[in-house]
């Protein structure tokens, strides 16, 4: 399996797969909170040494994290980031300044190559590691066409989740030509190309999505509204829940209006996991936002 980290040094190769199983860990413990030293035993590291990789990575320490992953973490957001979308991007909170300096550059399939279900396309595909656990990441030429985390439902349903959704494309293993663009969107630097194939009122849905900044959340009014379309809150639901390159398109900013998290294709565990760790992270670096 590739491996994503910050360089090619084998030390932040194994830095992030400790992460991966850290956050694991905690979501595990179903809310009581584990201590430093039982999570860095079980991890076989010193506690001094556990503490300075999470810190490193995640911008907290594991305590500190512990406290941002509750059922109240999308509620408090809600209340005190509710994000207007049009305002948060000219306001500068989008763009080059979103988490990791991560710099979004996508395109769009047009609706007649949407219409012909990839066909005629090569899509190439890779496993890679995550903080979130295993991610399948696929693309075409032009950029991400798809990323798919495997922790809660495994390889195979996540492999066959993407490709039912172009179904007469050309699947072809291959990590290394996806390999910078799946490391720009975890490791922090460099550019993550998008090839997004939707069909058009998906593709404005993921446009908004793309506009709401690491440490805030949108309800699904929101978003509805910033696409032109404010009665429409069902039919984006349904949008967001097709997103199809997770994490890149942040679908797991988007929560119900009362401040429940709602659902997440790839499982709800991960969705806590994504944000409380961008939270963590903006808040203890406001310049990441």
């Amino acid at each position: 399996m590739s491996q994503i980290a910050p360089n090619d040094t084998v030390d932040h190769a194994y830095h992030y797969r400790v992460i991966a199983r850290a956050l694991a860990l905690i979501e595990s413990a179903g809310g009581r909170e584990m201590s430093l030293e039982d999570l860095a035993q079980r991890l076989g590291m010193s506690p001094a040494h556990f503490q300075r990789v999470f810190s490193a990575w995640v911008g907290v320490s594991p305590k500190r994290y512990q406290q941002y992953l509750t059922l109240e973490l999308a509620r408090r957001l809600l209340h005190e980031r509710r994000c207007l979308l049009d305002a948060a991007q000219e306001a500068g909170l989008s763009g080059t300044g979103r988490l990791h300096d991560l710099f979004v550059r996508w395109e769009a399939m047009t609706p007649g190559e949407f219409a012909r279900a990839g066909s005629g396309v090569t899509i190439r595909h890779g496993w890679f590691d995550s903080p979130f656990g295993e991610v399948l990441a696929m693309g075409t030429e032009r950029g991400l066409c798809g990323m798919a985390f495997a922790a809660e439902i495994g390889r195979e349903a996540a492999f066959a989740d993407l490709a039912a959704r172009w179904p007469m494309a050309r699947f072809v293993p291959d990590a290394s030509a996806l390999r910078d663009w799946v490391q720009a969107a975890f490791g922090g630097r460099g550019e993550t190309r998008l090839h997004l194939i939707g069909a058009p009122f998906q593709i404005k849905v993921w446009e908004a999505l793309l506009r709401v900044p690491p440490g805030y959340v949108a309800t699904y009014s929101d978003l509805a509204q910033s696409v032109g379309s404010p009665r429409a809150v069902r039919a984006v639901g349904t949008a967001v829940g097709r997103n199809p390159v997770a994490w890149a398109i942040p679908c797991h900013r988007a929560i119900r209006k009362s401040g429940a998290l709602g659902g997440y294709h790839w499982g709800l565990p991960v969705k806590r996991a994504m944000l409380a760790w961008e939270t963590a992270r903006a808040e203890a670096s406001p310049d990441l936002t």
